[in-house]
Formats: structure tokens, sequence, C-alpha cells
């Protein structure tokens, strides 16, 4: 899918989205960047979809997957990792009131059958700093973070972003 062309999010239930949480929203991410999968909107109050996934990012994300079953994403503050998304095997990165749960996305297997969820995690302070942003996840070539999963594969994740009006 075409990222110039909107995609569809499904919203979680709950207060903010009425009971049944299946609202769709359109969500734009930046031209030029194709967009294979869309995470569920997670911040309370917002509908959109904060977080998307290149094609090349899903087909890394599914041999990881293969390797080391779920998976969840914390986007890195900085330091010694500069801002790289890192890649966890899923609970295995302690998440807690400092952090905020950016969306969940839908992992598929190639064949479409169901592998699971990936959460998509970012500091509190961070989100701060980012809040009026839209994260692309992309696969690239390269050496991955000393602790993200990647790191073996010679390739490397991503973020991509764009200013957004969530």
């Amino acid at each position: 899918m075409s990222i110039g062309a909107q995609t569809t999010a499904t919203v979680p239930a709950g207060p903010e989205n009425g009971p049944h949480g299946e609202q769709e929203s359109a969500v734009e991410f930046p031209p030029g960047i194709d967009v294979a999968l869309t995470a569920t909107a997670t911040v309370a109050g917002e509908t959109e979809s904060r977080v998307g996934f290149t094609p090349a990012a899903v087909e890394l994300m599914r041999q990881l997957w293969e390797s080391h079953g779920a998976l969840m994403f914390h986007q890195s503050g900085g330091c010694c990792d500069g801002s790289a998304p890192m890649c966890f095997p899923a609970g295995e990165f302690r998440t807690g009131d400092s952090d905020v749960l950016l969306g969940v996305a839908d992992l598929t297997a190639q064949d479409g059958s169901a592998l699971g969820p990936v959460e998509f995690w970012i500091s509190a302070e961070q989100f701060e700093a980012w809040r009026r942003t839209r994260l692309v996840i992309d696969a690239v070539p390269g050496r991955g973070s000393g602790f993200s999963l990647e790191t073996p594969t010679g390739k490397r994740f991503l973020t991509r972003s764009e200013l957004c009006s969530v």
C-alpha cells in the first residue's frame, strides 16, 4: 500500500472510543514510503495511528518472530543507540509509568495467518518531545543496536518520521 494513500486503523474499545471500538479513521503517512502494517492507536483520546511498518520491516519482524517468538519495540531516546527503534522478545524490555504504549500492530505470517500483537513503546519524556510525530519503522541494511534482536541479521530497524496532527 502506498503511503500517499490513506490506510485505516481500528481503534480499541474504551470510553473514549465507544463500546465496540470498531471506529475507523483515515491515516496518512509520509508520501513516498510504503506502509504494509499499521498499528492500532492506543494513546488515550486518539483515533489515528502513530506507528506504521514498511514491507521490509514487516519481513524482518516475521523472521525475528520465527526465531524468537512474540516481539515488542521500544523507541530508544538516544545515548549510544541514537534514536533507534529497539526490538526485543515480548516482555523482555520492562516498561512502566515512564513509558507510553504508542500502538499495537497485529503481525501476520506470509500466508496471512495470525502471528500475534507487537507492542510499540516510547519513553514518556520522548513522547512529549515527539508528541506531534508519526513514526514509520523501516528495515535497512546495516548493523542494529547491540541490544536489539535484528543485530546479527545484517539489517537494522530505522525510524522515519513526519509531523502530524494527532
